[in-house]
């Protein structure tokens, strides 16, 4: 069994570098693998599975050809990329996954999630989640011409910049966008694990905890801004890898 878990890979056409990077990661170690798991946030920004842009049409080819080489893919949505649809999926032969995901990984069962449902004391971003996943307010985007969409996405892009910036100066930004301790605990009792992976807070580690009297690992992919992180896992062993950008 072997399986590769990324997330936040932000793709974006200013960066092609990062680009090259994933399609080298796609054709040297996930062909043929039994799964590809992205944890969200695979695109900077995703304004709909009509998406045409060059970078959007690149990478779906990539994907559907590493799909035709027996590998399973799995997608979940981030919070860049939450209007990912299955018209997407269908393109690349994946499967679209739930918020919350139990798969078996490394010989016991693991929670994949994207990660910003952790960041509980992150009540801003939390509000606009549950705005923009709302079916009304999607279906009133995904009618705006794509020109429109893509102004929206860039000035939403602009604001959480500047938002983290100020949380950076009012040196709030640590503990206001990491999980909460008592969501993970929570969130794994919930699921009856002992191991998550997830991503979005772009802190890449293996975190041991202890859960009712229990060792249990939280993973956390790292994101492709400023370095190319990949969770392999071959048998019962779990490798964190990490380089620098390209």
């Amino acid at each position: 069994m072997s399986q590769i878990f990324i997330s936040d890979l932000h793709l974006d056409a200013a960066r092609p570098e990062t680009t090259a990077a994933f399609l080298e990661l796609l054709a040297a170690r996930c062909r043929g693998i039994e799964a590809l798991y992205i944890l969200g946030d695979l695109h900077e920004a995703w304004i709909g599975d009509d998406e045409d842009s060059e970078l959007a049409l690149q990478t779906q080819q990539a994907l559907a050809a590493c799909s035709a080489s027996g590998t399973r893919i799995f997608v979940q949505r981030g919070n860049r990329d939450f209007l990912l649809g299955p018209v997407f999926a269908e393109r690349i032969g994946a499967q679209l996954l739930p918020d919350y995901a139990v798969i078996s990984c490394a010989g016991e069962p693991a929670l994949l999630m994207h990660g910003d449902l952790l960041c509980t004391e992150d009540r801003e971003y939390l509000a606009f989640r549950n705005q923009v996943r709302d079916p009304v307010w999607q279906q009133h985007f995904l009618s705006q011409p794509l020109s429109a969409r893509r102004a929206f996405a860039e000035q939403a892009r602009q604001a959480s910049q500047s938002r983290q910036q100020g949380l950076k100066d009012t040196q709030q930004l640590e503990s206001i966008t990491d999980v909460s301790p008592d969501a993970v605990m929570g969130t794994m009792r919930h699921y009856g694990v002992k191991r998550m992976i997830h991503g979005h807070t772009h802190r890449p580690a293996r975190h041991a905890l202890e859960l009712d009297g229990l060792p249990a690992e939280r993973i956390v992919l790292g994101d492709w801004y400023t370095q190319s992180s990949h969770l392999a896992a071959a048998g019962n062993s779990l490798k964190l890898h990490y380089s620098p950008a390209p």
